[in-house]
C-alpha cells in the first residue's frame, strides 16, 4: 500500500475537544460577543440606519463559536475569569434587552400612528365599516 500522508495536507485540521475548550478561547469569544453586543446597543439606541438583521447574524455566529468552544468544558471547572467575563456579558445583554424593547415599543407606537393615520384619512364617515359594528 502507498503512503497518505501526501494526501492528508489538503485535509482540514481537526481540533481535539481539550484544545476547542481552552480558556482561552472561550475568554477570547465571550469578548468578542460582548463587543457585539455593546456595538448593537448603541447603535440602537443612535443610529436609525443599523442593520439590525446582520447583527443578529454576528451574534447568532458567535453563540454558535461559544458553543462548540464550551462543549468540552464542564460547568463546576470553569476558571473565575469565566465566570467574571459570563457576568459581565450577562450585565450586557440586559441592557441590550432594554435597548431593544425600547426599540420594538417605538416601532410599534409608529405602527400604530400610522394605521390610525390611514384609517381616519380613508374615512369619510359615511358607509365605513366601523358604522355596521363588525370591524375592529
Amino acid at each position: 500500500m502507498s503512503d497518505l500522508s501526501e494526501y492528508r495536507t489538503n485535509l482540514p485540521v481537526t481540533a481535539d475537544l481539550i484544545d476547542a475548550a481552552r480558556p482561552g478561547n472561550v475568554a477570547a469569544i465571550i469578548s468578542r460577543i460582548e463587543d457585539a453586543v455593546e456595538e448593537e446597543t448603541a447603535a440602537i439606541r443612535t443610529d436609525v440606519h443599523f442593520d439590525i438583521k446582520a447583527s443578529n447574524a454576528r451574534k447568532s455566529r458567535y453563540l454558535y463559536e461559544l458553543t462548540r468552544a464550551t462543549k468540552g468544558l464542564v460547568e463546576g471547572d470553569y476558571p473565575s475569569e469565566l465566570k467574571v467575563g459570563v457576568e459581565r456579558l450577562r450585565d450586557k445583554l440586559v441592557a441590550n434587552e432594554r435597548a431593544i424593547l425600547a426599540h420594538l415599543s417605538a416601532v410599534s407606537e409608529v405602527a400604530s400612528l400610522l394605521r390610525d393615520a390611514i384609517q381616519r384619512s380613508e374615512a369619510d364617515g359615511t358607509y365605513s365599516a366601523n358604522e355596521f359594528g363588525w370591524a375592529r
